[in-house]
């Protein structure tokens, strides 16, 4: 089946951030698109606004006959359905053209010059930072990205049949190895999903791969850590970057009123660059972009004002409250590293308030596999409000609770509660900066949190 020849698609999984993109995508081109997932959420209800048929029963009697034609219709689903959904088992057993959202992903990829940003943590932002960025020059840009970009209020920008396109590539499933990069971005490569990888040296396999994807006509560019991690043989084919280290620099760093200032320093020097998205991560990040933009033939005047109006990802250090009585700051890190740099980022901000965290576990397999390194992040706090484990589509483990990070927390100032009960136990704190960390549902948290701050402190939202 070639795309020109799609007249409908239909998505098992449509809610969630990456499906939606390319459901997005579709809808924009004039396909029929409908699809099934477990919750209505603000993103569903969205699709459904945007004139996507969407529902919220497994039954495949209640699918529209206009997706019923396995001649016309391609059917996408994310791995994380289970093998036994039936709506998935109905397609496969009638042998329509049934393939995950990563081998969609990859044929859209074959048909542009595709920028393939991937890395453990810090692709969403990153790849988001190149589609901004792109999203300025004359060609713009197509990008898929698994997160809200502020700027656009969207997880996709439609460019023309001849703009280049930016997909944040996931290490799931190997997902990123059905794309067919020109520019391979790697942000970073810590040891995660090993309950699909089995253990860590599969993983940087895995990323060696990946990084092959480009060739040696291509591009490759890899943050300085995550080179030495990677089991590769690229020899010199590549470039390194980061902050004072590797062969592009942020250089001359500065926090000046909230935001980070600093000079690109690479095949040319940019001075000045500000950033108001604050995180030391955040600027190796625009780094990675600069050097990508320049590389595609951006000038620098215009690369300069782009890193300036980036706004950031939804729960990317997105402020929800700043103001003298209370800093509210919501982020999606849900891996020790990336609660690491989060935490010292937001102390370097703010190195005289009191640092709250409310942090929700995801997966027990990850809290299993990094129980000492949560624990360890978790107390640069200076008080955590610890919750349940949130499972996603895993099933429990035995002796796997949020506990096993508690205990080791070294701050005397934490607690243990369920979700249910955030708001009686944030009530009684005194709370003066307040960060939500994790990549459940803590983000259905946020709203009450907010309301109930802006009511407490008089606040203006």
């Amino acid at each position: 089946m070639k795309l020109k020849d799609i007249q409908s698609v239909y998505f098992i999984g449509i809610g969630g951030i990456g499906m939606s993109a390319i459901a997005r995508w579709f809808n924009q081109r004039g396909v029929k698109v409908g699809g099934y997932d477990r919750v209505d959420t603000n993103l569903t209800t969205r699709l459904s606004l945007e004139g996507m048929w969407v529902h919220y029963e497994d039954n495949p009697r209640n699918i529209p006959a206009e997706f019923m034609d396995k001649e016309k219709t391609l059917i996408i689903y994310t791995p994380a359905v289970p093998k036994k959904h039936e709506e998935l088992r109905y397609f496969q057993k009638k042998k329509f053209i049934v393939m995950k959202r990563s081998e969609a992903l990859g044929i859209i990829s074959k048909r542009h010059y595709t920028v393939a940003v991937g890395g453990t943590h810090g692709k969403t932002t990153t790849s988001s930072m190149v589609a901004h960025l792109l999203n300025q020059s004359e060609k713009g840009c197509s990008a898929f990205i698994g997160g809200i970009m502020t700027n656009y209020d969207s997880n996709l920008i439609v460019g023309g049949e001849d703009a280049p396109v930016v997909v944040e590539a996931d290490e799931f499933d190997r997902s990123f190895l059905w794309l067919s990069p020109n520019y391979t971005v790697v942000t970073s490569v810590d040891p995660d999903h090993l309950d699909i990888y089995g253990d860590e040296e599969q993983m940087k396999d895995a990323f060696g791969e990946f990084v092959k994807l480009s060739g040696e006509d291509g591009s490759t560019l890899i943050h300085h850590a995550a080179a030495e991690k990677i089991n590769m043989h690229l020899e010199n084919l590549y470039y390194t970057y980061g902050i004072d280290k590797g062969d592009i620099q942020a250089k001359a760093l500065r926090a000046v009123n909230g935001m980070f200032v600093f000079n690109y320093h690479g095949n040319e020097v940019i001075k000045d660059l500000t950033l108001s998205v604050p995180g030391f991560h955040n600027v190796e990040n625009a780094v990675a972009a600069v050097r990508v933009a320049l590389d595609l033939g951006m000038d620098p005047e215009t690369i300069k004002a782009g890193i300036a109006s980036y706004r950031g990802v939804k729960r990317r250090f997105e402020y929800i409250i700043k103001d003298e009585k209370l800093t509210f700051i919501d982020d999606y890190a849900h891996h020790p590293t990336e609660i690491t740099a989060f935490l010292k980022s937001v102390k370097a901000l703010f190195p005289r308030k009191k640092l709250t965290v409310i942090f929700q576990p995801h997966l027990f397999s990850r809290t299993r596999d990094f129980q000492t390194g949560f624990a360890e992040s978790l107390s640069l706090a200076d008080e955590i409000i610890l919750l349940d484990i949130y499972p996603a589509r895993e099933e429990p483990i035995p002796g796997i609770t949020s506990q096993i990070i508690f205990d080791n927390i070294t701050k005397e100032q934490k607690i243990l509660c369920e979700k249910s009960e955030l708001m009686e136990v944030i009530a009684s704190r005194n709370v003066e900066l307040l960060c939500t960390v994790g990549a459940g549902n803590i983000d259905q948290e946020v709203p009450k949190l907010k309301s109930y701050y802006l009511n407490k402190y008089q606040i203006e939202s």
